[in-house]
């Protein structure tokens, strides 16, 4: 087994410098002379997403399952865990390239953008037959796999939705509940916070391209909006959008709930530990945080899991349906071992372990939550959120696009904002409207 940890920036120079993977694999798989493994002999070149509190801990978390694989297939598999930071441009840079892995995890809100690259497999006909068919996954898993009525070229592999955790002890010292709408959210935040402690209201990866994009997609759709019109065209400049990124940044800049050094935290990872130190009221984060929590000593007891609360009269959304998806390159030279592996990553005994150890929720039916098993409550207010909160990642092809402008010139506000500058809704409507001309070259 080769394990390769790729950290911010070494996969693109990795890339460059012309990691081999689909275009250069080999050749055919080997003939191998048991029946029952056909593939043996073959490697394959798996790119994973980094899931859970450390590129390390997921390797040793995945590393035991492809050596399983193996040993039944005698299929090998390399493994190179990448931030999520660098991921999407990696895999577009080695769809563009043609080098690349042969299996690769995406973040099911690019699956649309990554499908009209014609870069990857369609699981269709008798490929998609050969990983169990689309009826082993559940139906909303199912609709972020791509655009309505085309073949998918990602299967789900782990499902996630946002939730507001809140510290139970810092709620009950100040004599809280937790918040039912974001006034009382914003009031809980003011009455936690006191940086003289280093206690504050709310933490967040205020850094992160990928989260700030989540974030205003969700408070866009609360006021009634979205970044597209309904021919799937980029209309970032209503007042929807503006309020959507207005209050996520009043956290910081007008409520002064939130530490202006979270600007500089570009991964969830950095926001997880704090909240996990005990000095945070609540934290905006996906459901794979508890691995991220428990990993830093948090457990389960010491926290609550409500939907994130909209403004008084607003839609009650807190969530889309996220997680991660798996693909396969389609210019891979060893296609059917690829199938064989993806199937046995989406099979339900994987399922169940893979989703376990991350925390995330599975994707394949009749697999149980078993990362809750233990804790019933907190499972139903995940399965409350996934089928009452939240709504689906609009599956058109310039969300990578959005994410990156929007979500980019977002960032760029939080690190003015942790200056001091005050943001006005001018400066806001600036970014967005920059973001927009930058759509028609993306």
């Amino acid at each position: 087994m080769k394990i390769r940890i790729l950290t911010a920036g070494a996969a693109a120079l990795a890339l460059m410098a012309g990691l081999a993977g689909c275009a250069s694999g080999g050749g055919e798989a080997p003939v191998s002379t048991d029946a029952s493994k056909p593939y043996a002999g073959t490697t394959l070149k798996y790119w994973a997403t980094n899931q859970g509190p450390s590129l390390d801990a997921d390797a040793e978390i995945l590393q035991p399952e492809l050596d399983k694989f193996e040993e039944q297939t005698g299929i090998k598999v390399d493994l190179e865990v990448i931030p999520w930071s660098d991921m999407t441009n990696n895999t577009l840079a080695a769809a563009v390239s043609g080098q690349g892995p042969d299996v690769v995890n995406i973040g099911n809100t690019n699956a649309t953008t990554l499908n009209t690259t014609g870069a990857f497999l369609p699981f269709e006909g008798a490929d998609l037959e050969a990983i169990g068919g689309k009826d082993k996954f559940i139906e909303s898993a199912w609709q972020s796999t791509g655009p309505e009525g085309v073949p998918p070229t990602s299967l789900p592999l782990y499902s996630q939705v946002y939730g507001l955790f809140y510290n139970k002890a810092l709620f009950e010292d100040a004599g809280l509940e937790p918040p039912t709408t974001w006034e009382e959210l914003v009031a809980a935040a003011k009455a936690i916070t006191n940086p003289d402690t280093g206690t504050w209201g709310i933490v967040a990866p205020a850094g992160t391209v990928n989260v700030a994009m989540h974030i205003q997609y969700i408070f866009a759709a609360q006021a009634g909006g979205s970044p597209f019109d309904k021919d799937g065209n980029p209309d970032f400049e209503t007042a929807a959008n503006v309020e959507g990124v207005r209050q996520y940044l009043d956290l910081m800049s007008k409520d002064h709930v939130m530490n202006p050094s979270n600007a500089q935290f570009s991964d969830g990872g950095q926001a997880t530990t704090e909240f996990a130190g005990g000095k945070i009221g609540m934290y905006m984060a996906q459901t794979g945080n508890v691995a991220g929590l428990r990993s830093n000593g948090m457990d389960t007891d010491q926290y609550g899991v409500v939907p994130i609360p909209a403004p008084k009269g607003g839609d009650p959304v807190g969530s889309f349906i996220a997680g991660t998806n798996i693909s396969i390159f389609k210019n891979t030279k060893h296609k059917e071992a690829a199938l064989e592996f993806v199937k046995f990553m989406t099979s339900e005994e994987e399922s169940e372990i893979l989703n376990k150890a991350f925390g995330t929720l599975p994707p394949v039916v009749g697999v149980p939550a078993s990362a809750y098993a233990d804790d019933p409550e907190l499972m139903d207010m995940w399965t409350q959120i996934l089928s009452e909160n939240a709504i689906p990642m609009s599956q058109v092809p310039t969300v990578s696009a959005y994410q990156a402008n929007v979500g980019g010139g977002v960032v760029g506000l939080f690190g003015q904002a942790a200056t001091g500058t005050e943001i006005t809704d001018d400066a806001i409507k600036a970014m967005l409207a920059e973001a927009q001309q930058k759509m028609a070259t993306s």
